[in-house]
């Protein structure tokens, strides 16, 4: 795809989407995180549920700590894989006062290392707790990117790194929920709405679809 394309397309999708945020709540970076890990396979309207019960009470390591895996499983089993996330979660906020002084670490090689922590729950962090610009592909991100034309690596590390490369290293945070809310509201899995999308006419799938009816 050539660059006047790219250029086209993201200066749309920030048209569209240029005031969305994250969709999780959160106020402190130890509780994006922990949103984060509970949003997997799980969507953010039930995390903030979640979370709006659960950091009032414990939203610091040691206040998990002292709720425990079991108590810890019975308030966000509602998020499912309750179990895993639990366990994770009780591990991370174990090495986050072990390695890091209780500190949420701001490196993608350090969160990296935090159990349950991959290269999407890093980088949302990194974005939105510190403000440092990165771009976490999740199932929204990776679809949309594919489709639109932005990316056509065949997993989430390739299409991350191509997206680094096709847009400018000051829109990648923002870039990244403007995927999101494309594919939530227009580029849904099934059925995307091609006909009414903005990007109908530039978009490698979108045209090969309208072609098609």
């Amino acid at each position: 795809m050539i660059k006047r394309i790219r250029d086209e397309i993201i200066a749309t999708l920030e048209s569209l989407y240029g005031q969305e945020k994250c969709g999780l709540d959160f106020g402190t970076p130890f509780e994006l995180l922990i949103a984060t890990i509970l949003s997997a396979q799980c969507t953010d309207v039930r995390v903030n549920i979640v979370t709006k019960e659960l950091f009032p009470d414990y939203n610091t390591p040691e206040a998990i700590l002292m709720l425990g895996e079991k108590g810890l499983v019975q308030k966000i089993k509602t998020c499912g894989l309750a179990n895993t996330k639990a366990k994770n979660i009780i591990l991370t906020c174990d090495r986050l006062l072990s390695e890091y002084g209780g500190v949420v670490p701001k490196t993608l090689g350090d969160l990296l290392t935090l159990p349950g922590v991959g290269r999407k729950t890093a980088n949302v962090v990194l974005s939105n707790a510190f403000d440092i610009p990165a771009i976490a592909v999740d199932t929204h991100v990776f679809r949309v990117s594919k489709r639109i034309g932005l990316a056509k690596g065949n997993n989430v590390l390739e299409v991350e790194k191509e997206l680094m490369k096709n847009i400018p290293e000051n829109k990648w945070s923002q870039a990244h929920h403007w995927l999101i809310w494309h594919g939530r509201k227009c580029c849904t899995a099934r059925n995307p709405k091609c006909v009414n999308c903005a990007l109908g006419s530039i978009c490698i799938e979108g045209k090969k679809r309208l072609k098609a009816t």
